[in-house]
């Protein structure tokens, strides 16, 4: 599988995501680094990758404006740090099948987590 780190998500994520077999890509370094939103992300579909981000105007904003893509998780908390920041991926990464994160966005709280669609039971 491969992901998208966005400029904000733990550099550390790269080694996490390739120890578990995954591909990574990283814009920061690029020409694309700085680029709109949306830009970022429809580079990160181009690429088939699910977008790996700490901005929360992801969650709210993807559902509306891509009917389709490879899905996106944003890790929210309070107090981010990259140690709960690469938990909270983990934790998703051992729960969520990679073809559940298909044109689905979750959304990873201190305590909780929401999806846009919602899971059904059996799709976890």
């Amino acid at each position: 599988m491969t992901f998208f780190l966005d400029e904000n998500f733990p550099k550390a994520a790269s080694i996490l995501l390739a120890d578990l077999g995954h591909e990574v890509i990283d814009i920061r370094g690029s020409g694309s680094e700085g680029c709109a939103d949306e830009t970022i992300f429809s580079q990160a579909q181009s690429a088939g990758a699910v977008f790996l981000t700490t901005d929360r105007d992801f969650f709210h904003t993807i559902p509306h404006l891509f009917e389709s893509h490879a899905g996106v998780i944003v890790v929210a908390l309070r107090q981010p740090s990259r140690r709960a920041i690469l938990e909270k991926l983990s934790w998703a990464l051992e729960r969520f099948e990679p073809r559940s994160l298909l044109n689905r966005v979750i959304q990873l709280r201190d305590h909780t987590w929401i999806a846009v669609p919602p899971f059904d039971t059996e799709s976890r």
